[in-house]
């Protein structure tokens, strides 16, 4: 009984000495911190290494040597883009080269920082991109002495119906797992709603006179969305936040939710215009998707194409906002708002300007 006690003690001694030694680096000035940023290029990763640098921290921005839509950005051109960063060229797909990468750099990593998500939502990229890269983040940041990892994920992984949210959703598993089992590690996963350049497809279209395009009566669904520049600042707030240790961190935008109709009635109101929408029956999806799943079956290359109108359908009748297991429907209460950014100054602002440079590219289905 005694040497079982004594194990005991010497365990939570072991805890309590790693615990302390994962917050060590909050305690640090921000230059003298290292973050490695990987997704750095993506949708909302180019925002948040923006961010961490302007905060001061030393910022490991990882890049493949072709990136942006199509490969279109050439290493300069990277390199340009994340300005301020060190910008280490390597594949987070895979592990090996991963490591060589950082340990070429001969520098010590405090925290990880994911921004990675599959390029189109397509059932082996979703796998290959959503868990077996961002796990190669977190075992190569481990590697290099990282003691915290801060996860984008998404908000819609609390219903899990897509291959995407399925992976996520491992990976965050096993990234809880990781800080159960050593007390000196630790994780933020953030699960944001709908960003504002999703929102944005049908500006254009509108603009020239064509209708606002909904499903059902554009009431089926709502959101919180928020800024890209307002994400990125939440998820820099993780990186030293010690209420944020630990904890799944779901975050919207500020203001009330809004579902598709009012998005709409927002658009027409900033052109001047009476509204005019194009009401779509759900049911089509439905329909469409009976008939690719029926056809991936026969023909196993249209797996993607079967998948990509499951998403569509998904996003068109399933709210992001919080969901409340107790009423079992979704919450704009209980889902957190976060920042200054308003849907409707971004949709004045594209009005304006247009949507050059805010490509979604392949990620158009989301």
């Amino acid at each position: 009984m005694d040497s079982h006690c004594t194990r005991q003690k010497q365990k939570a001694s072991e805890d309590s000495f790693l615990l302390i030694l994962s917050i060590v680096f909050r305690s640090k000035n921000p230059e003298d911190i290292t973050v490695l940023v990987v997704g750095s290029t993506g949708y909302i990763g180019n925002f948040v290494v923006k961010e961490l640098v302007e905060r001061g921290f030393n910022v490991i921005a990882i890049a493949r040597e072709r990136s942006g839509i199509r490969g279109r950005n050439d290493k300069d051109k990277t390199s340009k883009m994340l300005n301020g960063a060190n910008v280490c060229f390597s594949d987070v797909t895979q592990l090996d080269v991963l490591e060589k990468s950082l340990a070429e750099r001969v520098v010590s990593v405090d925290v990880v920082v994911s921004c990675l998500a599959s390029r189109n939502g397509g059932v082996k990229d979703s796998w290959k991109i959503d868990y077996e890269a961002t796990k190669n983040s977190l075992v190569a940041g481990r590697k290099s002495g990282a003691s915290h990892f801060v996860l984008l994920s998404a908000i819609c992984v609390q219903k899990p119906l897509l291959e995407f949210q399925r992976a996520k959703l491992k990976f965050e598993a096993e990234l809880m797992k990781e800080a159960e089992q050593d007390a000196g590690f630790t994780y933020s996963i953030v699960r944001p709603t709908a960003f504002f350049k999703s929102l944005g497809g049908q500006v254009d279209l509108v603009k020239d006179g064509k209708p606002y395009v909904m499903f059902g009566d554009g009431k089926l669904c709502a959101c919180k969305p928020i800024s890209e520049p307002d994400l990125a600042s939440f998820i820099a707030d993780c990186v030293l936040s010690e209420n944020k240790i630990n904890q799944v961190l779901p975050i919207g935008g500020p203001g009330k939710a809004l579902t598709p109709l009012e998005q709409g009635q927002i658009l027409f109101r900033l052109l001047g215009k009476e509204p005019k929408f194009l009401k779509v029956p759900i049911e089509i999806m439905d329909f469409a998707i009976g008939v690719l799943d029926f056809l991936v079956k026969i023909f196993p290359s249209l797996e993607d194409a079967a998948e990509f109108g499951k998403i569509g359908r998904y996003y068109a009748a399933e709210s992001m906002l919080v969901w409340d297991p107790e009423t079992g429907e979704y919450s704009a209460e209980k889902t957190p708002s976060y920042g200054k950014d308003t849907l409707e100054e971004f949709f004045d602002k594209v009005l304006r300007e247009g949507m050059a440079g805010q490509e979604l590219g392949e990620q158009t289905i989301f």
